[in-house]
């Protein structure tokens, strides 16, 4: 049973820095693509960022420069190391696996998701 667990949010003031935390279990799969992605109050889920198979990392163009993947024992502990963080950076994030397509920091048809960690950013 894959499981993913997020931890690492929590409340900052801008221009601070979070570092989130994805523990993978379970997971056995090759060939997909792995995400975060953060979901704002009243707002759509979005990708932040992803790596594909062949452990290429892309971003979104809002997170560029501040954001960074990064993995750790094999895929089991995934990060997003979160600098300069602005109000917008608020929301809900989630790591998400098993991921069919990825490009430009989304990751599309997850199988497995977290539920995610709230990050909030003050001005």
């Amino acid at each position: 049973q894959v499981q993913l667990q997020e931890s690492g949010g929590g409340s900052v003031q801008a221009g601070g820095s979070l570092r989130l935390s994805c523990a993978v279990s379970g997971y056995k799969y090759h060939g997909y693509c792995l995400g975060w992605f953060r979901q704002a109050p009243g707002q759509q889920r979005e990708g932040v960022a992803s790596i594909d198979s062949d452990g290429l990392i892309t971003y979104v163009d809002s997170v560029k420069g501040r954001f960074t993947y990064s993995e750790d024992n094999g895929k089991k502990i995934l990060y997003l190391q979160m600098n300069n963080l602005k109000p917008e950076d608020t929301g809900t994030y989630t790591c998400a696996a098993a991921c069919t397509y990825c490009s430009d920091g989304v990751a599309t048809f997850c199988s497995f998701r977290g539920k995610g960690t709230q990050v909030t950013v003050s001005s």
